[in-house]
């Protein structure tokens, strides 16, 4: 069975982290969304709250396109998540070529810990290339609208979080 495992924060889930996992779903039998605790990153929602969001966005993906989506939090190192899941397969989205620096790295010093588990990049569609959850957060924060960046329940989300 081949599993994936898509990192992140997920702070807010946008239509850029969708998009990867809809693609990713066609490369997997099983596809595990590890949310990231991340204490320094100081998220804008709880955990709870960005497991809720990931949950909901992926119960709309797996019912348009069937497979098996889990939601699973994690506080320990990417390669040790990847193990404690049973994944084969990291899958990281990329945006931008700065993404691809800091990710070579990543998987550089990931094969080094686990040369059984390997990292897969997917593209960001090209109309979602833009999207990065810190700056939805601040175009929220600041009353713009976030609609062409995220669904209507994240958006809602947002709104009621800055109001």
């Amino acid at each position: 069975m081949r599993i994936g495992l898509y990192p992140g924060t997920f702070d807010p889930v946008t239509l850029g982290h969708t998009d990867i996992i809809q693609r990713a779903m066609a490369l997997v039998d099983r596809l595990v969304i590890g949310v990231a605790i991340n204490r320094d990153k100081g998220p804008l929602f709880s955990l709870e709250e960005r497991v809720a969001m990931v949950q909901a966005e992926c119960a709309a993906i797996v019912a348009v396109t069937g497979g098996e989506i889990v939601v699973h939090p994690f506080e320990n190192l990417l390669i040790d998540c990847a193990r404690d899941v049973g994944a084969n397969i990291i899958i990281r989205g990329l945006r931008a070529v700065a993404d691809f620096e800091y990710e070579f790295q990543m998987v550089g010093m990931n094969r080094s810990l686990d040369s059984s588990i390997e990292t897969v990049f997917l593209m960001a569609d090209a109309r979602r290339q833009a999207i990065a959850s810190k700056l939805v957060k601040e175009i929220a924060r600041l009353g713009g609208d976030v609609s062409k960046f995220v669904t209507p329940p994240v958006r809602e989300a947002l709104v009621r979080r800055f109001s």
